[in-house]
């Protein structure tokens, strides 16, 4: 069984680090997921005979680590639910994406498609049918010239099927380690990182933020010197 980093826990909510390559549930692969593992790390501590209640309340890609929070209570899991679709609910991401961002900071709009089949999402015209509204915002925090590598900090403001990895290389900005939507370092590790969470805490309303960073290993190691939070 994976090891569990534990941020934070209540009795509502609990706040962990995904590892990469792990799923946010169970899939038809069959692999261990974030879902499964809190559940026996919940189920050892409490000492609890029956399977312990766990709600899923966003996810992240499978190749995607960092911050999640998961509830423990139904009135948790609604309560949150509810934050993700107001809009009360923020994510923040890292990334490392290919070539020199046209400027530092700005906001990036696209309609977005999802084809089932292929389970991926592409930029389409606003009028065309079942397409999504897609918005993030962007800041430059490196760039760096020789290996023509950008670092940019993403505050999501809508959650779309692979948003960012659509949005970036629509503008041939793909993320490294993208294999899926074009990016270079075939066969590497994604650079996408989820490292801040804020929320509305379900019980007590207390607005709580969590961070947690990539491993400054492999690709990541461009980001040494940066200060991010």
């Amino acid at each position: 069984m994976e090891k569990l980093n534990v941020i934070y826990e209540d009795n509502h909510i609990i706040v962990v680090e995904k590892p990469v390559n792990i799923p946010s549930q169970g899939d038809k692969t069959g692999d261990i997921d974030m879902l499964t593992i809190i559940k026996e790390y919940l189920k050892q501590k409490y000492n609890k005979p029956g399977e312990a209640y766990l709600g899923l309340v966003h996810r992240l890609d499978r190749p995607v680590g960092g911050v999640m929070v998961f509830a423990k209570t139904s009135k948790a899991a609604s309560r949150l639910s509810e934050e993700v679709r107001n809009k009360t609910f923020k994510k923040k991401y890292l990334v490392i994406c290919n070539g020199k961002m046209e400027s530092e900071k700005g906001e990036l709009k696209d309609y977005l498609l999802k084809n089932e089949k292929t389970n991926m999402s592409k930029v389409v015209k606003e009028e065309t049918r079942n397409s999504k509204l897609a918005v993030l915002d962007y800041e430059v925090l490196k760039y760096d010239s020789k290996l023509d590598l950008s670092v940019l900090k993403i505050n999501l403001q809508t959650g779309r099927h692979h948003q960012i990895r659509v949005q970036l290389a629509s503008r041939n900005h793909s993320i490294y380690g993208d294999n899926k939507y074009g990016g270079r370092g075939h066969g590497k590790q994604i650079c996408l990182w989820a490292y801040e969470l804020s929320l509305v805490h379900p019980t007590t309303k207390e607005e709580l933020t969590f961070s947690v960073l990539p491993q400054k290993i492999g690709s990541w190691k461009i980001i040494d010197e940066i200060c991010i939070i």
